[in-house]
C-alpha cells in the first residue's frame, strides 16, 4: 500500500528537497504545498499518511496550520512532523499542544529527516491497523448482537403466539398491534432503538393469559365478576412471568404486559395509575391493542370497521387513553390502514350483529 506524505512550506527549495527525500522511501508518495490553505483542502478531500509542516510561514504559521488540521475528521491521530529554526522549548511546547508529533531543525539534515519520516510512516500504519481492527471487531460485536437480538425476537413472537393460540386472538394480531406501537412511537418521536424496542415487545402483552383457566379465557359469553376479576390477572401473571429476565427487551414486554390495561384517567387495572405515572410503552400499547381488538372479529362479536374504531380512540382520548398517543396513532392514518392491509387474518370478518363492548371490560 502506498502511504502519502503531505509536506508544507513556503519556501520552493525546501519543499524540492524533502519531497525529493521522501521519493526515496518506498511505497511513499509526497505531496507538497507552499500555501497552507491548499494543503488543508487537499487533506479534506485526500487521506494521508504523515505531515511535514513549517513552523515560520508568512500566511498561516505551522501552529495555526496543525489545529486546523487536527479538525478535519480522521485526522486526529496522523503523525505531524514540525520543520522550525527556533530552538526555544516555549515554541516546541505550544507545538505539542496544537498536535505535533515529531520535530526537525532547520536546515534538515537528509539523514535525520529520512530517519523521522520512516518512524513517523511506521506509527501511521500501527494506527490504521489499530483502527481497522477496532472497527472490525465492533463489525463483529454488532452482527453477534443483532444475532441475539434476532433469537429474543425469536422467543418473544413464540411465547407471544402461545398465548394467542389459546384466545380466540391470531398471530396477525400479534404482528398488527406491534406495528401499530411502532407508528405511535415514530410519531412521537421516541430514538429508533426505542422504536424497535417496542415494536418487538409490544407482543408479550398478553403472555399473561398462558395462566388463565380454559373456562374463563375461551367463555363466549360475557363474564361475571369472579371471572372478570380472574381474568385481569393476567396482566400481573405477564410481569411477573418476565421480570426477573436479563434481556432489556424481555423486561420491557413484563413493563407493558402490567401496565397495558391502565386507563389515562385512572380508572384502570391492575394499579390504577393515571396519567404519566403510566409507562409510556403502556400508553401506547394500550391504543394499539384496543383499536387491533375493537376492528378483528372474535366468536363473541363482529369486527368494527376502522373508522368506528378510530371514533372510539377519539371518543376515550383524555380518559381510557392518553390524548398523545391518540393524536400519533390517527395522524398517520394511511399508514394504519397500509399495516391492516398487510397482516390480513386469514378468515374474512364476521359481521353479526352491532359493535359489542362487553369484551373490553377486561
Amino acid at each position: 500500500m502506498t502511504q502519502r506524505v503531505l509536506i508544507v512550506d513556503d519556501t520552493d527549495i525546501s519543499l524540492q528537497m524533502m519531497r525529493a527525500l521522501v521519493k526515496r522511501l518506498d511505497h511513499t508518495e509526497a505531496h507538497a504545498f507552499n500555501d497552507p490553505l491548499l494543503a488543508l483542502e487537499f487533506a479534506r478531500h485526500t487521506p494521508v499518511d504523515v505531515v511535514v509542516v513549517d513552523f515560520m510561514m508568512p500566511t498561516m504559521d505551522g501552529l495555526e496550520f496543525i489545529s486546523k488540521f487536527r479538525q478535519i475528521n480522521g485526522a486526529q491521530s496522523i503523525p505531524v512532523l514540525m520543520v522550525t529554526a527556533n530552538d526555544e522549548r516555549a515554541v516546541r511546547y505550544r507545538a505539542l499542544e496544537s498536535g505535533a508529533d515529531d520535530f526537525l531543525s532547520k536546515p534538515v539534515d537528509p539523514v535525520e529527516f529520512l530517519a523521522r519520516a520512516k518512524n513517523l510512516l511506521k506509527l501511521s500504519d500501527a494506527n490504521r491497523k489499530l483502527t481497522d481492527q477496532a472497527a472490525w471487531l465492533a463489525e463483529g460485536v454488532r452482527l453477534a448482537t443483532e444475532e441475539v437480538r434476532a433469537r429474543e425476537r425469536e422467543t418473544v413472537m413464540c411465547l407471544a403466539k402461545a398465548a394467542e393460540y389459546r384466545d380466540a386472538d391470531t398471530g396477525m394480531h400479534i404482528l398488527r398491534m406491534s406495528h401499530f406501537s411502532w407508528l405511535i412511537a415514530r410519531e412521537l418521536n421516541l430514538s429508533i432503538q426505542d422504536q424497535e424496542m417496542l415494536r418487538d415487545a409490544a407482543a408479550m402483552h398478553d403472555i399473561g393469559k398462558v395462566a388463565i383457566p380454559d373456562r374463563i379465557l375461551l367463555k363466549p359469553g360475557k363474564l361475571n365478576l369472579e371471572e372478570l376479576a380472574m381474568m385481569r390477572e393476567h396482566a400481573v401473571l405477564g410481569y411477573e412471568l418476565l421480570k426477573e429476565s436479563t434481556s432489556p427487551l424481555l423486561r420491557a414486554g413484563a413493563a407493558i404486559a402490567l401496565g397495558h390495561h391502565e386507563k389515562y384517567d385512572g380508572s384502570g387495572y391492575p394499579q390504577g395509575l393515571k396519567g404519566q405515572d403510566i409507562p409510556l410503552f403502556s400508553r401506547i400499547v394500550a391504543v394499539a391493542d384496543v383499536f387491533d381488538a375493537l376492528s378483528s372479529s372474535r366468536p363473541y362479536k363482529r369486527a368494527w370497521t376502522a373508522d368506528e374504531a378510530a371514533e372510539f380512540l377519539r371518543a376515550g382520548r383524555g380518559a381510557h387513553f392518553d390524548p398523545a398517543c391518540v393524536d400519533a396513532f390517527l395522524g398517520a392514518w394511511p399508514e394504519v390502514l397500509e399495516i391492516r392491509s398487510r397482516f390480513q387474518d386469514a378468515t374474512e370478518p364476521v359481521e353479526t350483529e352491532a359493535p359489542n363492548l362487553a369484551a373490553f371490560s377486561i
